[in-house]
């Protein structure tokens, strides 16, 4: 969904930049594990990076599981309340494991994956996130959502 957003974006001028697991993973946070300690500070540094780029003038997009809140809310308060927006994609696990297209959770349920997210890892929803998405529905009904806020928002004009 992330990347389907930035492509939204992209078509309309928006100059952002996308950050997840995958372009994070293999450079700036390519020393880091699964556990606990290694996915705060994977997120930590996610946060830094995010706000460097938000202080450039991008529209900074983040796809990360991200599953303590407590680590959600040192990135909000570092990145600023004003230009963090959370975005909770409510997605039952059985759509998640339809959806997987790396083969992580059927690793991780023959137990070749350990801490994984939904798993054998906990997730905790966030309490009260600015937007709450029902991962069921198409990815395009999801992109559309996320455009119409950002436009009430004067994020974007287009």
């Amino acid at each position: 969904m992330a990347g389907a957003l930035e492509e939204a974006l992209h078509q309309r001028g928006v100059s952002t930049y996308l950050l997840d697991g995958d372009n994070v993973r293999h450079g700036l946070c390519r020393d880091l594990g699964f556990s606990d300690a290694d996915r705060q500070e994977n997120i930590r540094r996610v946060g830094e990076v995010a706000s460097l780029m938000a202080d450039a003038g991008l529209i900074v997009l983040t796809a990360f599981i991200s599953p303590h809140r407590a680590e959600r809310q040192l990135v909000k308060e570092r990145v600023g309340h004003d230009r963090f927006i959370e975005i909770y994609v409510n997605t039952p696990l059985a759509i998640c494991e339809q959806r997987d297209p790396k083969g992580l959770y059927k690793k991780a349920r023959a137990g070749e994956l350990r801490n994984f997210t939904g798993i054998d890892a906990i997730y905790e929803a966030p309490d009260s996130p600015q937007v709450h998405l029902n991962g069921e529905q198409l990815v395009t009904n999801l992109v559309s959502q996320l455009l119409d806020l950002l436009r009430r928002r004067d994020i974007i004009r287009s």
